[in-house]
């Protein structure tokens, strides 16, 4: 069966169904597939159901320490992992039949359910059906990479997708990977109760940022009890049970010229994600993804096949919920208002949703002493922040970058109690292009985490 649309969107995340929606609501043809559920990473297997389960777990941390605050919780805290396992899951199901009745009541949108494949520079077959459009966007986002260590591959390991359906407390979980969503999961597991060993390859935990920022999460979760290895090689795993019953899985490898064994119940593999283009058919439609399986846009996320975009965690333009539903953004401001949107004219932004959070935006010091420009930085301790004081949770600092010449803020990281929703202001002033010194002289309310920002940028020094 042959079907003719105005537009085809292959996949449903945080691009996907907002584009297909716009493009129904502008009286197109429009035929959205999905091979497995509505929503995307971001709602079934990523931010949604994992910042649930940090929810979760600061509970279980504020009322363990409840003394702190001068608050007393009578006999131990323990945590119910299936109680944590079904507020997670009906969160995320409410979320996906959300999606699912606002999509499914779109007039001009068609939702199909299956695997979709090029066939043809404008075709795609999906089941026994094959549709065509001029104009065909890709959204299918990644899954969860497996590094190389032998004796992993073909075990069962748990994944970042599969550790959601854990219902069950481990009393030793080790995890390979120290970025982003490994540490998340070290410090919630960390939190329910699990003895808690992070194995990294790199020198430090979070080798992408500014070494202060590795240092200081270092010392945070080893503060709270999770054991962090370095600077690991020679890795191999055992997946069969051990003779004396104490665990299910055997690493063995090197950290600082010295050979280290973990026994661990269960093994979590958080080492990266990797897009989902390898079963698309894209050589089809005269697409060759990179050597990791990205496919290359220019800055309107237009492929390199004429009435393809590529949208979301495919094109590695971000990898994050925030980019890709920017990327939805962009495509539809030129398609449908002949506007002018650029990817390369976004800031980079992110977060580290431990906590305290981690919040970036553009440069790092790093970045910034590569530029070669004359640069500006301001640092201060959360101890400087009475909300922080007020809270007894002062771990971390603040630190800003401006260019000495333009005023320009150009970048920042926020590390600390809040950090997450205070980096805005920075990232307003930013967007808005304007000088620092607008931020600076703005009156904030007492007492918030952001009422320092302004005393933060009266501190800039020259970068050493």
């Amino acid at each position: 069966m042959d079907a003719n649309y105005d537009a085809i969107v292959i996949g449903s995340g945080q691009a996907g169904p907002f584009l297909a929606a716009r493009l129904a609501e502008a009286g197109q043809a429009v035929a959205l597939i999905e091979r497995s559920h509505l929503g995307g990473t971001c709602v079934n297997e990523g931010c949604m159901p994992t910042k649930t389960l940090v929810a979760s777990a600061r509970a279980a941390h504020v009322a363990r320490h409840a003394a702190h605050w001068g608050v007393q919780v009578p006999g131990p805290v323990t945590v119910d992992m299936h109680a944590v396992r079904a507020r997670k899951e009906a969160v995320v199901a409410e979320s996906v039949a959300n999606l699912h009745r606002w999509l499914e009541h779109l007039p001009g949108l068609t939702l199909l359910w299956g695997h979709a494949r090029f066939v043809g520079p404008c075709s795609v077959q999906v089941e026994e059906a094959v549709l065509h459009a001029p104009r065909i966007f890709i959204n299918t986002g990644a899954r969860p990479a497996t590094p190389d260590w032998p004796g992993l591959e073909g075990t069962p390991f748990l994944t970042s997708t599969g550790i959601l359906d854990l219902d069950e407390l481990p009393a030793h979980l080790v995890i390979l990977g120290g970025s982003y969503i490994a540490l998340e999961f070290a410090q919630v597991y960390s939190r329910f109760g699990a003895q808690v060993t992070v194995v990294e390859t790199a020198p430090r935990i979070l080798a992408r940022e500014d070494e202060a920022v590795s240092t200081a999460l270092h010392e945070m979760l080893d503060a709270e009890g999770v054991r962090i290895i370095v600077g690991a090689s020679g890795g191999r795993v055992l997946a069969a049970p051990l003779e004396d019953g104490r665990g299910r899985w055997l690493l063995r490898l090197d950290a600082a010229g010295e050979a280290v064994e973990l026994q661990a119940n269960h093994l979590l593999v958080a080492t990266g994600r990797r897009p989902n283009t390898d079963d698309l058919g894209l050589e089809h439609a005269g697409i060759v993804p990179d050597a990791r399986g990205y496919i290359a846009v220019d800055d309107e996320l237009r492929t390199a096949a004429d009435g393809i975009w590529a949208l979301g965690d495919v094109n590695g333009r971000g990898g994050f919920t925030h980019t890709s539903y920017n990327d939805f953004e962009i495509v539809a401001a030129n398609l449908l208002h002949g506007e002018a949107r650029k990817a390369g004219d976004r800031i980079p932004v992110y977060a580290l949703f431990t906590d305290p959070p981690l919040a970036r935006i553009g440069m790092d010091l790093r970045q910034a002493r590569a530029s070669g420009r004359p640069v500006l930085v301001g640092r201060m301790p959360m101890s400087r922040v009475g909300r922080a004081r007020e809270r007894g949770e002062t771990r971390g600092f603040m630190q800003v970058l401006v260019d000495a010449q333009t005023e320009r803020i150009l970048g920042a990281t926020l590390l600390g109690i809040e950090a997450d929703e205070a980096i805005h202001a920075l990232l307003d002033t930013m967007a808005a292009d304007a000088p620092y010194h607008v931020l600076r002289r703005c009156m904030h309310i007492h007492p918030t985490v952001s009422e320092l920002l302004p005393t933060l940028l009266g501190s800039l020094v020259p970068l050493d």
